[in-house]
């Protein structure tokens, strides 16, 4: 693997002060979550968001080396992949290299990426922490001096929810930014236990051989656009049409009128199934159970299709036509 050096902004000791004052007495402002467990079940959870950070005015310089894991062409013509660290210092480097190589391999073995997989770009930065670890891991209280303040129970913010590992979402924007190009962000916790999170940046369990599939979810989200397929925490959808290809509100499954009746990768027939973006009811989903729905399963037919046409809307080369090869005429 090649490794580059480059630097980006670290934050100083007077801006880790300068966070968003919520006046004495009022509600904390609230987002909902995604919360994956060990059973692959998901759910959501209501989480206090986490305080804004100030902009990089007023951050210092701070070194961070780039690694190659698998460069496969331009940018231009790739999806890249961008692995952060936290918690680990430079004797876990090792450690943080193997965690990485693992979640690629495991995520690059379900389709569609196995078909694709040449066409991802995957890029490790290596953000030195002070300290080992996670906050709250084990016990919660337990805190460490990390570079990205990963921790579980949402960084402690979330009494209910132990396995929700959050992450400082601005500062390893900023760590990723340094590869050269970041279409989608994973951050891993030098932790083996087991916990993840859903949002703009992606977390899981460095050491955890399960955590890995709450990458392959998540690329469903941010590659995909698929919607989640599991029905917590509302009861009876009453809205318009979801845009999203694998959910619908109309229970003959007209939507995916092409599809009704075949047999799908998830294991299922593609026929609506009650239950889905969140509602209980008035919503379908395409199969039972497929990787937006129950972790460890694979996406089913509408979910992979819609993942191979946005592979063909972000990488040109997908696009050009294919000429076949001339064959000779018989004597």
């Amino acid at each position: 693997m090649r490794r580059t050096r480059l630097v980006l902004p670290a934050l100083t000791m007077a801006a880790l002060a300068l966070f968003a004052q919520v006046p004495v007495g009022a509600a904390p402002a609230m987002e909902w979550r995604e919360v994956f467990n060990e059973d692959g079940s998901i759910t959501q959870a209501l989480t206090p968001k986490a305080p804004k950070e100030k902009s990089s005015e007023f951050r210092l310089l701070a070194a961070a080396d780039v690694v190659e894991v698998q460069k496969t062409g331009d940018s231009a013509d790739r999806f890249d992949l961008v692995f952060v660290g936290d918690g680990y210092t430079a004797d876990d480097l090792e450690t943080y290299s193997a965690n990485v190589k693992s979640k690629w391999e495991e995520l690059s073995a379900v389709e569609p990426f196995k078909s694709y997989k040449e066409y991802f770009n995957v890029w490790q930065v290596n953000v030195i922490s002070p300290e080992s670890g996670v906050d709250h891991d084990p016990t919660k209280g337990l805190l460490k001096n990390t570079a990205l303040d990963m921790g579980f129970w949402c960084q402690g913010r979330d009494p209910q929810t132990e396995r929700l590992l959050c992450v400082n979402e601005t500062k390893a924007k900023e760590f990723a930014a340094l590869a050269p190009q970041a279409d989608q962000v994973i951050a891993l916790g030098n932790t083996s236990k087991y916990g993840g999170a859903g949002g703009s940046v992606a977390t899981a369990s460095g050491s955890n051989a399960q955590a890995g599939q709450i990458a392959i979810h998540e690329l469903g989200h941010s590659i995909g656009g698929l919607a989640d397929e599991y029905d917590y925490p509302y009861a009876t959808y009453t809205g318009s049409e979801p845009r999203e290809i694998n959910v619908t509100k109309d229970p003959t499954g007209a939507k995916w009128g092409e599809y009704l009746g075949q047999p799908s990768p998830d294991g299922g027939v593609i026929g609506p199934v009650e239950g889905a973006r969140y509602y209980k009811s008035g919503l379908y989903r395409p199969t039972a159970n497929s990787i937006m729905r129950t972790l460890g399963k694979e996406f089913n037919s509408i979910g992979r299709d819609a993942m191979v046409k946005a592979f063909k809307a972000k990488i040109p080369s997908l696009n050009n036509p294919v000429t076949p090869p001339v064959v000779p005429a018989t004597p």
